[in-house]
């Protein structure tokens, strides 16, 4: 008798393929040019598709945005914050770490991130409920992670780890915005690792090669993670 040939992975529909090309291309396109400077057409055309076949998929470009961060942010949790809280909790740090040096590659989004969650603060704006919702998650998985850093530390470390988790959120969030003001002179990376450092947590110096953090597949299109913009 032969063997059983091993399960494929389900094919996506046809549909499936169509949106997934949308969302590369408006990531590569808000990547590069911004959110305001690029039109639904610029990303039909980019996809290799007509305005209105665009428009069968997206309703428009605000609905489009929400979908290409939301996508980049389930790629990032899923390889930051497995939902079991497996893994070795310093090698997850280490991937945090990797996601600031890769937003250093990736200004377009990383200053679409920043202009938007300012945006959103105001309740009428389309995507306020989009990054409340965001910082919720972004507080409470990097919470659980700090809080076993610190009790596997040895000896322990006495942080509280929810004012822990929102100081390395809000520090990774300025320092974006000074890097965007002036690159050269911030290293977010050597930064939120000196933070790191005072809290007791030590890194190994890996440097930033420009390649995925360990065992994480590249993202499409080049897009802004998730850890704070």
């Amino acid at each position: 008798m032969s063997a059983p040939h091993p399960q494929s992975a389900p094919r996506r529909s046809k549909g499936d393929r169509t949106r997934a090309r949308i969302l590369d291309a408006a990531t590569a396109l808000f990547s590069r040019s911004g959110f305001h400077a690029v039109s639904l057409r610029d990303i039909a055309a980019h996809a290799g598709l007509t305005h209105a076949g665009l428009l069968h998929h997206f309703p428009g470009k605000e609905a489009l945005l929400t979908q290409v961060l939301s996508r980049r942010d389930a790629e990032d949790a899923a390889r930051l914050f497995p939902p079991d809280a497996s893994g070795d909790p310093t090698e997850r740090l280490m991937r945090l770490v990797y996601v600031v040096a890769r937003n250093a590659h990736t200004p377009g989004l990383v200053g679409l991130y920043a202009k938007l969650s300012g945006e959103a603060s105001d309740p009428e704006h389309p995507a306020h409920d989009y990054f409340v919702e965001r910082y919720r998650l972004l507080r409470e998985r990097t919470t659980v992670l700090f809080a076993r850093l610190f009790a596997e530390h040895e000896p322990p470390l006495p942080h509280d780890p929810a004012s822990v988790a929102q100081q390395l959120l809000a520090l990774m969030d300025g320092l974006q915005t000074q890097w965007l003001l002036e690159p050269a002179a911030v290293d977010m990376q050597a930064s939120v690792r000196a933070y790191l450092t005072e809290l007791g947590l030590a890194l190994p110096p890996t440097p930033w090669t420009g390649e995925p953090a360990p065992g994480a597949s590249p993202a499409p299109g080049g897009a802004a993670a998730p850890g704070a913009g």
